[in-house]
């Protein structure tokens, strides 16, 4: 059997509220991280829906992706793993009251961009503030870049 490399496919939402950015403070194996609401593509699934879903499950927060702000490919430090994250934008609504957040996440977390990066030691990836500072860039791509077929 030959084993082939391939990416983990990753989405990410980039949601600013009042020049806050939406994030989550999750446990990982390098201990507590800051992140956007993100999670892996699950089969079957668009990039679109992956996006909302995850955004849900990890804030509770409703997201609508309205825009792409950006495709990044990102290999580990240790080498084991290369992620294709896709970030999009859009609208997030007000947190289901009494919603259960996924394991792991110990909560949603709005965060200005002075203290995104004052807190980069402390981000899962370089990812994360890259994603808001293309955001600020004005970087938008429209959703008919994408094309789902099932």
């Amino acid at each position: 059997m030959i084993l082939r490399w391939k990416p983990n496919v990753t989405v990410a939402a980039v949601v600013e509220r009042d020049a806050r950015f939406l994030l989550v403070e999750e446990e990982t194996a390098d201990g507590l991280r800051f992140n956007q609401p993100a999670g892996h593509l699950e089969e079957g699934e668009s990039l679109l829906a992956a996006t909302a879903r995850e955004t849900l499950e990890e804030t509770a927060h409703p997201f609508v992706p309205e825009y792409l702000v950006g495709i990044y490919q990102w290999a580990r430090p240790q080498g084991d793993v290369t992620y294709l994250r896709f970030a999009f934008g859009g609208q997030a609504g007000d947190a289901e009251t009494g919603r259960s957040l996924d394991d792991g996440i110990l909560r949603a977390v709005w965060m200005t961009l002075d203290e995104l990066r004052a807190t980069q030691a402390r981000h899962r990836s370089r990812l994360v503030l890259q994603c808001v500072e293309d955001y600020l860039a004005g970087r938008r791509y429209g959703l008919e870049l994408l094309r789902h077929y099932d």
